[in-house]
């Protein structure tokens, strides 16, 4: 059986691959998800959306961008380590990417808008679709320059569970009229399951098996990650 380096290694040139023949593709016109977020851990409601929506959006691919030094949130757990478990995530999958942009950033802080800048600037003529949740859809008038993202992609919001409703779509009407923003609210038929989630049952040292991909779960023991052991 193959050990968790090899595979991780494995993983890591699979999707320097996958990033080369995309750069090879530049000026094809393709429809490319973004998908940022901590990924703290990454779960299979992450991927599962991601699928979904590139599914019913008929995008070319997905790339996931995990966060280096997030501005809204407080990382509990080392940026590489993050990247490691999306990057083992993806290997079977052709259609998912994972970009270190963040990762390797020496900025203090990571936003959004400077990321879709750089994207929108690697690939200058594919359409861009930011992959969202509704969450943090919701906060966005809180984000740096959040007007400028409007006009770098367009923004796909999934409907957690939990999350107001009536706010969200309010949110959505007032950006489409005020900025004439390209919004959309999807509902995604996925797991019920967060990051926070996660790491509270391996901190109390309950099964995640199902919920994260076997190769997360694997990295997450070997690791000894947030602070348990997963039975």
């Amino acid at each position: 059986m193959m050990e968790l380096q090899d595979r991780l290694e494995l993983s890591k040139k699979r999707n320097i691959e996958k990033l080369e023949s995309l750069r090879l593709s530049k000026g094809s016109k393709l429809k490319l998800g973004i998908m940022g977020g901590t990924f703290n851990p990454i779960h299979n409601a992450h991927l599962a959306t991601a699928e979904f929506i590139r599914d019913k959006y008929d995008l070319d691919k997905v790339i996931f961008i995990p966060a280096g030094d997030p501005p809204h949130k407080k990382c509990v757990l080392n940026k590489f380590k993050r990247f490691d478990m999306v990057v083992l995530s993806t290997l079977k999958n052709d259609d998912f990417l994972v970009s270190d942009y963040e990762i390797l950033s020496d900025k203090e802080r990571d936003y959004t808008v400077d990321t879709l800048r750089h994207i929108s600037e690697t690939y200058p003529n594919e359409e861009l679709y930011f992959i969202t949740g509704s969450d943090a859809l919701n906060q966005m008038e809180t984000w740096k320059e959040f007007q400028e993202n409007f006009k770098l992609a367009k923004f796909v919001a999934a409907i957690r569970p939990g999350i107001n409703l009536l706010e969200t779509q309010e949110n959505v009407e007032t950006f489409r009229q005020r900025y004439e923003a390209d919004i959309d609210m999807i509902y995604v038929p996925s797991l019920e399951i967060s990051s926070t989630y996660i790491r509270s049952l391996v901190k109390n040292g309950r099964s995640i098996k199902y919920l994260v991909p076997s190769r997360v779960e694997e990295y997450i023991n070997v690791h000894n990650l947030y602070g348990g052991v997963v039975r």
